[in-house]
């Protein structure tokens, strides 16, 4: 048997796994912390907005984040590596720093887009490093070891980003942020070499034609584009009526089709080839990848409900006070570091919260529904839970005790609930699904490497569908935490049975001479699972969480939207298989034609 050697890696290669980790490091720092900073009060240093606003940021900005790299790899060929790195942390660097300063939404989205961009020229940069380092001996080895820089980066930054934000306010969680990318600096100025590139690059020309290709005409760009920005705008109220929303939507494909119907007429098909965009129908580029993108986008607006709402969930509905005790048991020192309470914080808030609400909410010593709501959303950012009706004791005689007093009470309130009802912050509870890939993803990835992609990604997503139903029955049971924490670890194994094989299996049925073109936009369905799982994630939880009390029933359609998927992946499987193994057979019959000879 003979034993194929591994060649050694160049350091260039260690220098971009560094600069992931710190740039990961930064991203999900801010990342798993967005949704609760978003609707953080202003008076903590928090945004004050709502859901539909935390929707829109974490829906749109993301879905640009993903189409940005189809262009940028393209640029990164042409410019070298090194210098789209540097533009990369020169975009993001003073971004994140000036993000904790934005006030409003409308400097909040684009700072955030500045971010994105970075990062979106940073991703296809240093994947295509990986690759350039590696060859056919290590070529595995190298991105199982970039794979894992990423998820160490991804549990490190919900990890250290709490106990910052605890300790030195919010602003800071983004200054550190700005600190990660800029350590990066430092390697792509000296220690970074530009690694070997073709010298026959292409054109940014070249690259929107494969784009037709893959993804389909300029003319179905035509009608796609203006009915994403038209729901965007409808969801950002910039269009107040859904009746006019609907019409104008409804106008524009049926102007689409009216215009594909006269070209029918006019033109044969040949001369329509040969025409000018805007006389050409409609038309999809690779059907059955187009069909499995879309089908993947269901995966992917289910997947990041673990950042964009379950966040705000445990804030608002889960007690994981089980969850800290648990783990004072075990560990003192791990309690007093991921759950630590500022009391000074604390103290300030209950003071303010009492002077806010003396006059207005306290009638004969009882404290209205949404004075509740509004206490117990500040007191929950602070990561304490309190009873209600302690709540309504305590404000109460802190409002009756005189002006001197009124700072000693709500110091011995902090330090009693502190020390009573304090919870885990949400992004540690997240950081729980980095640190099982961290640990088992080789393990599990090895188990169903014997299994074909389309199956074993129907199960992984099954899997994160009943996780995510799971966690939606924390709200109101004692061990609320323990379930949460346990269905993120379900999470995670879903995740990493899934993820990896959605990509394998693209890798699986793409043309030879274009599999990176088809990897590169495989991303687009994570651009739209992005945006939709946004803008589904601020609307349902308002409407069904909040105004419907009725988590459960949220959760319910998120899981269902999962199983959906993975029906719609069984019926691919069964209809439209055949048809790329055809594709394939005609590509290896053709070799000429798979080459464009």
């Amino acid at each position: 048997m003979t034993t194929i050697k591994t060649s050694p890696f160049p350091a260039t290669f260690y220098v971009a796994n560094t600069m992931e980790i710190f740039e990961r490091l930064a991203w999900y720092g801010i990342y798993t912390l967005l949704a609760s900073y978003i609707m953080t009060p202003t008076a903590q240093g928090g945004l004050g907005l709502g859901n539909s606003e935390r929707g829109l940021i974490m829906g749109v900005v993301p879905f640009f984040l993903y189409l940005f790299p189809v262009i940028s790899g393209a640029l990164a060929d042409r410019f070298g590596y090194r210098k789209m790195f540097l533009l990369s942390f020169i975009l993001m660097a003073p971004s994140y720093y000036l993000l904790g300063y934005a006030t409003d939404l409308g400097s909040f989205i684009s700072i955030f887009m500045l971010i994105a961009l970075g990062a979106g020229i940073f991703k296809p940069v240093v994947i295509a490093t990986i690759s350039r380092t590696t060859d056919s001996s290590n070529r595995g080895l190298g991105f199982g070891i970039f794979y894992m820089m990423v998820n160490i980066g991804g549990f490190l930054g919900p990890v250290l980003a709490p106990i910052i934000q605890k300790n030195y306010g919010w602003q800071y969680v983004f200054i550190f942020a700005a600190l990660w990318v800029s350590i990066n600096f430092i390697p792509a100025l000296f220690f970074y070499r530009e690694p070997e590139r073709q010298t026959n690059n292409k054109p940014l020309r070249q690259v929107f034609a494969e784009m037709q290709q893959v993804l389909g005409n300029a003319r179905l760009a035509l009608l796609v584009v203006p009915l994403l920005f038209l729901l965007v705008a409808f969801y950002a109220g910039l269009l107040a009526s859904g009746k006019v929303t609907l019409i104008v939507a409804a106008t524009l494909i049926l102007l689409a089709l009216l215009w594909d119907l006269v070209l029918a007429y006019q033109q044969t098909g040949a001369k329509q080839a040969a025409s000018p965009w805007y006389r050409q129908k409609m038309q999809l580029g690779n059907k059955a990848f187009m069909i499995y993108l879309l089908i993947i986008t269901g995966f992917w607006t289910v997947y990041l409900q673990l950042f964009i709402t379950l966040p705000v969930y445990i804030r608002d509905f889960v007690d994981s006070s089980d969850l800290v005790r648990l783990l004072h048991q075990l560990s003192p020192w791990l309690h007093d570091s991921l759950t630590a309470v500022n009391l000074d914080t604390l103290a300030a808030e209950i003071t303010r919260l009492a002077d806010k609400l003396a006059f207005a909410e306290l009638q004969n010593t009882r404290i209205s529904h949404i004075a509740i709501r509004e206490i117990t959303t500040a007191l929950v950012a602070l990561d304490v839970r309190v009873p209600v009706q302690e709540l309504q004791y305590a404000f109460v005689r802190i409002n009756q005790a005189d002006p001197l007093a009124t700072a000693r009470l709500s110091q011995e309130y902090a330090r009693l609930w502190a020390q009573e009802y304090r919870q885990i912050n949400p992004a540690t509870l997240l950081s729980l699904d980095f640190l099982m890939i961290i640990l088992f993803q080789v393990a599990i990835s090895r188990f169903i490497g014997r299994f074909k992609p389309l199956p074993t990604l129907i199960a992984g997503t099954g899997i994160i569908a009943l996780a995510m139903l799971a966690g939606g029955f924390a709200h109101g049971v004692i061990f609320g935490g323990l379930l949460i924490a346990c269905s993120v670890i379900v999470f995670a194994v879903g995740e990493m049975t899934a993820s990896p094989k959605s990509q394998e299996y693209v890798a699986s049925f793409a043309p030879k001479d274009k599999a990176a073109m088809f990897m590169g936009y495989y991303f687009v369905s994570m651009a739209l699972g992005n945006l939709f799982a946004g803008l589904l994630s601020g609307w349902l939880y308002q409407e069904i969480a909040l105004d419907m009390a009725s988590p459960v029933l949220m959760w319910l359609i998120f899981a269902s939207l999962g199983l959906l998927t993975c029906f719609a992946l069984y019926l691919f499987n069964r209809k439209l298989v055949t048809e790329i193994e055809q594709q394939q057979y005609q590509l290896i019959a053709e070799p000429e034609t798979a080459t464009g000879k």
